[in-house]
């Protein structure tokens, strides 16, 4: 990557070399849309496998590859939207005040245009969904729209995010049956305070900029129980992860194939090192999600 690009690059992107050959344009609006950070649109997308795969539908891969497709692109479109609403605090934030708005080198009339082509593709997604589906993703836009003024008006912006990032469970569960509500529930639940997890790790980047210019965060209110907090909102997910398996299937064995996403879990907390990785850390819910993914497909089809 050559010296003149460098700068343009936002410090936690995870594809410098990738980003960095397409031209200026392109390149600011691959950004915009985190295309250089799939780890996004990976924590958006494996929920809706959970959701897929628990049912007992089988693979369902053609499913699996429009939710796939539906993750990039709103995953996409939310962070366009996020960028326009909050470029001023961007400005002031050290990790995000080079992003394509916040710096100006891509207009918010640009920005309101590429947005528009990204929902246009959630669209294309949404017209393959049963109605019931299409009516239950089209239920997360409010709470979509409103996620970015959270960290303005409460300490826990993270609870939101968790609510939206894994609203993607119940699509795809809705795809393909309408009963056991009550597991998915608990399933949905858990997954929210996974989210709430792994964003607080997210959030310990910024937590002296965000103090400056006012931004809440959990990782603020948490203070110096940031890895306890962490430890809890994870062990919450687990136990009711573990419950929705048991009221989808009450048998002890097949509680067995969550041991391995408990174990990650506390394999981030216990090496969670506030001042070296927590980015790390935080992508590494990627294997979180997949293996999450695995259990639900045991426990849903064996």
């Amino acid at each position: 990557m050559s010296d003149s690009a460098a700068p343009d690059i936002v410090p936690d992107s995870e594809h410098r070399g990738l980003v960095a050959r397409l031209p200026q344009l392109p390149r600011d609006l691959a950004q915009l849309a985190r295309f250089d950070r799939p780890i996004g649109w990976w924590l958006l997308f494996w929920p809706c496998v959970w959701g897929v795969w628990l049912t007992g539908a089988g693979w369902q891969w053609a499913l699996l590859g429009w939710l796939l497709l539906g993750s990039i692109a709103m995953r996409g479109a939310g962070c366009v939207y996020n960028d326009i609403v909050d470029a001023d605090l961007d400005r002031k934030v050290a990790r995000t005040a080079s992003r394509p708005v916040a710096s100006g080198r891509v207009s918010k009339k640009l920005a309101w245009g590429w947005l528009l082509a990204l929902c246009l593709v959630g669209l294309l997604v949404l017209l393959q969904l049963r109605p019931l589906a299409q009516i239950v993703a089209l239920g997360s836009l409010a709470m979509v729209a409103a996620y970015p003024f959270m960290k303005r008006i409460t300490w826990w912006p993270q609870a939101w995010l968790g609510l939206v990032f894994t609203w993607g469970l119940l699509v795809g569960w809705t795809q393909l049956r309408s009963d056991n509500l009550d597991a998915l529930a608990a399933m949905y639940v858990g997954a929210a305070l996974w989210v709430i997890g792994y964003d607080t790790i997210y959030a310990m980047q910024d937590r002296e900029d965000d103090a400056l210019v006012g931004i809440r965060s959990s990782a603020l209110r948490l203070g110096g129980q940031v890895k306890g907090g962490v430890a809890l909102f994870y062990a919450g997910a687990v136990a009711l992860w573990a419950l929705a398996f048991w009221l989808y299937r009450a048998d002890w064995v097949a509680l067995l194939a969550l041991l391995p996403a408990a174990g990650h879990l506390a394999w981030q907390v216990s090496t969670l090192d506030d001042g070296g990785n927590p980015l790390e850390r935080f992508r590494s819910n990627r294997w979180t999600g997949a293996l999450v993914a695995a259990a639900c497909f045991v426990v849903g089809n064996a």
